[in-house]
């Protein structure tokens, strides 16, 4: 009867799918087949703009988008600017080179162990998907404003403290887990132990403390302060679970957000703070670096269990050993009632992970999680297409299909 009720919630049809088995994914096998499925129906929380964000399925996404498939069908072929499309990673490079060179020289450290476990991923080697994102969203904000073409240097400062703020959480969240690898690496926890690694990521957080005061603006200060209040938030509801499956979705998405999407948006609504007075392109910038920053999560959540550990630079079903119950989890859970257990029990028993693998990739658990990330990043590319054309909004609007279609 919960599940029946759950579905109709988010406007799905309560009838279960017979769990017909499908082949499972080869072990290396490339990029998940982005193929939506027809039947889901996800909901969509939308936030006020004078409020943090909180969950509540208040908006279907399928009502206003019918029909998304491919989100790479919304995207204008020839952009108003007349420019062609760029490698948005290319295009965001051009004003972040020396990227890493420059966080390090704000960690300002004399002890050698110390200076070595901070500057330890800070090796050139990351995607800087967030700091591409904020210097884009810079720029475009900039345009949309008065036709700037020049980006704040405390703009180009809040890509700095996005990469330290993100690469501190990775610090802590690996000595949690006791996670052994990551990046294709050991992790700082497992070279140099728990406690020194937590020390690490505290001194990159203070460090890109330091950065943002520098920028002199009490309203982004504010901002940035909110991301460090969500990370911790958001590691304590991962940390629980909700006995009521109803609650589930609601407690997934609500820590996903805190966990992963609170920095991108809150730091793309710092560049728009810095760079354009207009409190609507705020909300714009905030909301696209929402959509896009859940999307990415979803997208990573897939990857657990359709990618290999090569391919991921970190162990995949990681999620799983951990006892979390991730999106694909979750829907694979209407077809498999069974599941429920496992998950309250947070798959503590032998046999559980394997087991809930198995219902995840015999079920359409990976497809719907898919499909939802698409209605995320959709919804991105209509917040951001309502900015001045520029080759660095068509950018940013080429990025969200980039999330979706990335094996690692």
């Amino acid at each position: 009867m919960a599940a029946r009720w759950w579905w109709w919630r988010c406007g799905c049809s309560p009838r279960r799918a017979a769990p017909t088995p499908r082949p499972r994914p080869a072990a290396c096998a490339g990029s998940l087949e982005r193929r939506a499925a027809p039947d889901a129906r996800a909901q969509v929380r939308r936030d006020a703009p004078s409020s943090m964000p909180s969950i509540s399925f208040v908006k279907n996404l399928t009502s206003a988008f019918p029909n998304v498939y491919n989100i790479s069908r919304f995207h204008q072929k020839t952009p108003a600017s007349g420019e062609k499309y760029t490698d948005p990673f290319k295009l965001g490079w051009r004003d972040l080179k020396g990227l890493y060179e420059d966080i390090r020289k704000e960690l300002l450290i004399s002890t050698t162990e110390l200076k070595e476990m901070s500057e330890y991923h800070f090796d050139g080697k990351g995607k800087a998907f967030r700091p591409i994102i904020v210097v884009l969203m810079a720029r475009a904000c900039n345009i949309h404003h008065n036709n700037s073409r020049d980006m704040q240097a405390s703009q180009r400062s809040i890509a700095l403290i996005a990469e330290m703020i993100h690469t501190a959480s990775l610090v802590h969240d690996d000595v949690i887990d006791d996670a052994s690898s990551r990046r294709g690496k050991h992790t700082v926890n497992k070279i140099w132990g728990e406690k020194k690694a937590v020390l690490a990521g505290d001194l990159i957080l203070s460090a890109a403390s330091i950065v943002l005061a520098r920028t002199g603006n009490i309203a982004v200060v504010s901002i940035i302060t909110q991301v460090l209040e969500d990370l911790v938030r958001g590691e304590f509801l991962q940390l629980g679970s909700k006995e009521n499956e109803n609650e589930r979705f609601a407690h997934y998405l609500e820590k996903t957000f805190k966990k992963t999407a609170s920095l991108i948006a809150n730091s793309c609504k710092a560049v728009s703070v810095l760079g354009c007075p207009d409190p609507v392109v705020h909300e714009i910038a905030y909301q696209y670096g929402k959509n896009v920053g859940i999307a990415f999560q979803l997208i990573d959540d897939v990857l657990d269990f359709t990618s290999c550990s090569d391919q991921m630079g970190k162990p995949t079903s990681t999620d799983l050993k951990l006892g979390l119950a991730t999106g694909p989890v979750l829907f694979a859970c209407q077809q498999f009632p069974e599941m429920n257990d496992m998950i309250m029990r947070r798959f503590s028993l032998p046999g559980d992970v394997a087991r809930a693998r198995q219902y995840v990739l015999e079920s359409d658990g990976v497809q719907q999680t898919t499909y939802l990330a698409q209605r995320y990043c959709h919804e991105a590319v209509r917040e951001i297409s309502k900015l001045r054309p520029s080759t660095e909004r068509d950018a940013l609007i080429q990025l969200s299909e980039t999330v979706l279609t990335r094996d690692k």
